[in-house]
């Protein structure tokens, strides 16, 4: 029978004081999963991480084995292993802390996924703002060379896999798979027309695969214990366990592993509930760029099917908790702003698409708003969702649509009172801040071209 709740897996380690030297790790069962794949085939490899079912734990969920399987060998061009480690996704710290204390599972599981892919190279794209896990990703490199887990003879096998830590500059749009190869290789983060994908035509025009770091580091524990292990916990369709970053309107905010198809409610309850005298409004499920749901979805299984089901998304696991305290216009409009920072503008509907929801938002928020603009945003939106180069136009729109689907009397209020009912103090007013002296295209009079 499937297990739900809390579970000690991945982070079983984490009380472990020292486990990031290479050492500690070892006395703990590290690179025992790299032991078992070193006795396997590249084919039978891949095949276990498909029985496990797990999916990937960096946004898409797509099949991590499956993904694989699609990479092309036997090309007469070199495979490479890419680790997305660029987590900037507002809501989403748990790739952050896993690498901060157990950095040697990461390299474990990129030094697998090498073996699984004939691949000799791997790398680790890291977001540049996250210094301490840099130094202890680096530190953890030099430890596995040292000893002979990376370089000319992991383990005495013969086969060479090299890892090179390579660190970003912070650009949200580089947790886009092909924006990020393209930093990668030298050139302005920005997502590449597809076709051809990543598995063919990758990294300096390679195959590739590009995972993200727990999808990484959950393989050695597929080598280690089996794939029927894995799917002891979680359903048929969303296996395994999966780690949680809980934030918002909670008593305890952090990190946290749960198996899937625990209930969202059930998740609150174990960051210590809503903070005293308040009462859950909204919810995003999987960080800032899935759609809100309401409080009547909190005991919906936190699983790819049934989350999807209520029309969101897991995205990356990070559940961002409201409470009716809180005004939905505002937070969308914060999301909303975010998005537009962050567009690469290589894209017109997301780059404009951005400015202008951003600016309707604004003076709704400001009490400037009018009856037409509900409709305004939603035709933007449209016009956005998936008429952009990558996902990052859907994720600015999702906020939105979810928000007036669920909250249209929130917006409503906004504009009949001309005021934030709930009192919340708008951000400053940007200039311009758009008035009702404006034409059918939301322009003030006079600023048209």
């Amino acid at each position: 029978m499937a297990q739900f709740g809390p579970v000690r897996a991945m982070t079983a380690r984490y009380d472990v004081e020292g486990v990031h030297d290479l050492d500690v790790y070892l006395e703990h069962d590290g690179y025992e999963g790299l032991r078992a794949a070193l006795d396997m085939t590249p084919d039978q490899i891949i095949e276990l991480v498909k029985d496990s079912g797990l999916r990937g734990r960096g946004g898409a969920g797509f099949p991590t084995g499956m993904k694989w399987s699609f990479v092309a060998r036997d090309t007469g061009k070199p495979v490479y292993v890419v680790c997305n480690a660029d987590e900037g996704e507002p809501g989403t710290f748990k790739d952050r802390e896993y690498m901060e204390r157990d950095p040697h599972a990461l390299i474990e599981g990129m030094i697998v996924a090498g073996l699984a892919l004939e691949s000799v190279q791997g790398y680790i794209y890291l977001r540049g703002e996250f210094a301490f896990a840099g130094r202890r990703l680096r530190d953890a490199i030099r430890q596995a060379y040292d000893r002979g887990y990376l370089g000319e003879d992991v383990m005495g096998s013969g086969k060479r896999y090299d890892l090179t830590l390579h660190r970003g500059a912070g650009a949200y749009i580089c947790g886009e798979e092909t924006a990020l190869l393209d930093s990668l290789e030298g050139r302005r983060g920005q997502p590449r027309l597809r076709p051809p994908f990543p598995a063919t035509h990758g990294l300096f025009g390679c195959p590739t695969t590009v995972n993200n770091v727990e999808s990484i580091a959950t393989v050695p524990f597929l080598l280690r214990h089996g794939a029927a292990w894995f799917r002891q916990w979680g359903t048929e369709k969303s296996p395994g366990f999966k780690l949680m970053c809980i934030s918002g309107e909670v008593q305890r905010p952090g990190n946290y592993e749960f198996a899937l198809g625990t209930p969202v409610s059930e998740m609150i309850e174990a960051a210590g509930g809503m903070l005293e005298g308040r009462e859950l409004s909204f919810f995003c499920p999987g960080g800032s760029s899935t759609p809100y749901l309401p409080a009547s979805d909190a005991d919906v299984p936190y699983t790819f099917e049934d989350i999807q089901e209520r029309g969101s998304l897991l995205g990356t696991g990070a559940l961002m908790v409201y409470s009716t305290q809180t005004c939905i216009v505002d937070a969308t409009l914060r999301f909303t702003e975010f998005y537009e920072h962050e567009s690469c503008g290589k894209c017109t509907p997301c780059r404009e698409g951005g400015y202008w929801l951003s600016q309707i938002l604004h003076r709704i928020e400001h009490g400037l708003g009018r009856e037409e603009d509900l409709q305004l945003l939603l035709d933007i939106c449209d016009n956005v969702f998936g008429r952009s180069f990558c996902a990052l136009g859907d994720g600015m729109t999702s906020p939105i649509t979810a928000s007036l689907k669920h909250f249209r009397e929130d917006y409503e209020q906004h504009v009949a009172q001309g005021r934030c009912p709930k009192g919340v103090t708008p951000p400053t007013p940007r200039e311009p801040v758009l008035s009702v002296a404006t034409d059918a295209a939301g322009f003030q009079k006079g600023e048209r071209p």
